[in-house]
């Protein structure tokens, strides 16, 4: 810039802090990245949107030098660089905040921030640096904190402090609020936008949710089949134009407003009913009080002078304490067949463990679980799956697949007897029945031979909701099922569970979205601390109710 241009008080240029010409990557015959080019300039958050799978995640693991680009070049402030590892990377200023964990679960919140620092470790030091960054971001955490014992929205921002530590120039961040609340979420990005502002940084940031793409962030970019579709400056287009050029076309209004968060904040409507027809089903005009009926239509049967339908999932009184700490009380909760029941709540209030609970990778200290009218022994391995319970984990990575193993033994695993011969397992078998299931979910892989950790996101949620359905479950628990998935695949998850649950299933939706259990449930029941406070078929339920629920408060 010219003193002349100063002296007339002209704004300067953008400094580009990253720019991005030409680069490829491809694996064999998939092209990951097609001769990408991408600006991100100092002082912006730049949205970058695409459906799992688009090359999103190669083009940041080319940013961070965990994968090497086949062509094109990368530019930091004007000059060729040549990315070769991640140490490489963090040198330039560039740092990145995975939608996956990288936590060690045995260490404490400060020992994983500080790994990978030189030098002696002052453990005070240390630690006041994490309660420092955790303040100035508004990421509340406690440093001695056990990283094992942390909830989902803790680790995340325990993730977060980890990149701060090290002051990059230019942040990348893979859906940072994937598991945070909205009033966290609206929080960090407000914090996130004074740092840039003040502090001239660069943010790319990779988000499923178009809300947040719309009002966090300067410019957008579009990815999809690894080429870049779209770009534009976010002030001059939409939600719904950002959807369809994610997807190559129109996305069901439906699934366009619950997936990134943009529904209207007022009544629920009836819309997320089974049969998705706006009408309700057998047990949603449910009791008006959790304790008593424990929101199944019992009370209603009766004074219709009908038999109540057997509840195909009964949790009744159930009490789970981890490390003397209760994280479930009392908690009781029916679902009839047929019937999506939205469990929604604030991260951190039991959600997880009750997840966790029917998955049968904890037993509670008392209660009771019934399938189809019959008790379920949760002590004895395996029994809630053989008595007709699937489980579409929170986790999918952790616990709802192997990742080093392969799709077709991901999807076969709870089939063997199916797949096996007299004694070893028939591979034939397993891949023709991988092939179907492929087939009939639309898994994007190379093969079925493929390991799990190739695949993208939406695509491994694809193999879990494959695996679960195929067995046709009279139950089945889906753990926040949309969490990190683009709005195509999301639109695929939420017809799937609509289909199942008009074919008899009982779904338990667990989430922490509004939005989701608006769109797809027919009854609302609120966890709270452990407990269901209430429980609200969706045409009585409104923001206001559900959130006193929420805070513990009786509507």
């Amino acid at each position: 810039m010219t003193e002349d241009e100063r002296a007339r008080g002209l704004t300067p240029p953008p400094v580009p802090a990253l720019r991005l010409r030409g680069v490829s990557k491809s694996y064999g015959p998939v092209v990951a990245c097609d001769a990408v080019d991408l600006t991100v300039y100092e002082g912006e958050i730049h949205g970058l949107l695409g459906e799992n799978g688009a090359g999103k995640s190669t083009l940041m693991k080319i940013l961070t030098g965990l994968v090497r680009k086949d062509s094109g070049t990368v530019l930091r402030h004007d000059e060729p660089v040549e990315i070769g590892d991640p140490r490489e990377a963090a040198a330039l200023g560039i740092g990145m905040v995975h939608q996956h964990f990288s936590l060690i679960d045995p260490l404490t919140v400060w020992e994983n921030v500080i790994l990978g620092d030189t030098g002696k470790i002052d453990k005070a030091v240390a630690r006041d640096r994490v309660r420092e960054i955790s303040r100035r971001y508004g990421l509340p955490v406690d440093p001695l904190a056990r990283v094992a014992r942390l909830s989902a929205g803790e680790r995340q921002r325990v993730e977060l402090i980890k990149c701060l530590h090290r002051d990059p120039a230019v942040l990348i961040l893979d859906e940072p609020t994937s598991v945070l609340t909205r009033a966290e979420s609206a929080e960090l990005f407000g914090v996130l936008r004074r740092v840039v502002r003040s502090e001239n940084r660069a943010v790319i940031l990779i988000s499923h949710r178009l809300d947040e793409i719309t009002t966090a962030t300067d410019r957008v970019t579009v990815l999809r089949g690894g080429k870049v579709v779209f770009r534009s400056a976010t002030a001059e287009t939409d939600p719904r134009e950002l959807a369809r050029r994610m997807v190559g076309r129109e996305v069901s209004p439906g699934t366009e407003a619950a997936a990134p968060g943009l529904l209207p904040v007022g009544p629920l409507g009836t819309r997320g009913s089974a049969n998705g027809n706006g009408k309700s089903t057998a047990n949603e005009s449910a009791n008006e009080s959790a304790n008593e009926e424990h929101g199944t239509g019992e009370a209603d049967a009766r004074r219709a002078g009908v038999p109540a339908p057997t509840p195909a999932l009964r949790l009744r009184g159930l009490t789970l304490t981890l490390d003397g700490v209760p994280v479930l009380s009392d908690l009781s909760l029916d679902v009839a067949p047929g019937e999506i029941v939205g469990l929604y709540g604030v991260e951190g209030n039991g959600q997880s463990a009750l997840g966790d609970l029917l998955s049968g990778l904890v037993v509670p200290d008392s209660g009771s679980v019934e399938i189809s009218g019959r008790p379920v022994d949760p002590h004895r391995p395996g029994a809630l799956h053989a008595a007709g319970l699937g489980v579409v984990p929170e986790d999918r990575h952790g616990a709802g697949l192997v990742l080093d193993m392969s799709v077709a033994e991901n999807l076969v695993m709870k089939s063997l007897d199916a797949v096996s011969g007299r004694v070893f397992l028939d591979r034939g078998k397993a891949r023709a029945v991988a092939r179907r299931l492929v087939a009939e979910f639309g898994i994007v892989t190379p093969s079925t031979d493929t390991p799990v950790r190739d695949l993208s996101g939406g695509n491994r949620q694809r193999v879990v909701l494959a695996r679960e359905l195929s067995a046709r479950p009279a139950v089945l628990v889906a753990a926040r099922p949309s969490h990190g998935l683009d709005v195509g695949a999301t639109e695929d998850v939420y017809r799937r569970l609509r289909d199942v649950a008009a074919g008899g299933t009982a779904v338990l939706l667990i989430s922490t979205e509004l939005e989701e259990v608006m769109t797809l449930a027919s009854r609302i029941a609120v966890i709270s601390s452990g407990r269901i406070t209430g429980v609200l078929p969706a045409g009585e339920a409104t923001a206001e109710r559900l959130g006193m629920l929420v805070g513990g408060v009786a509507a």
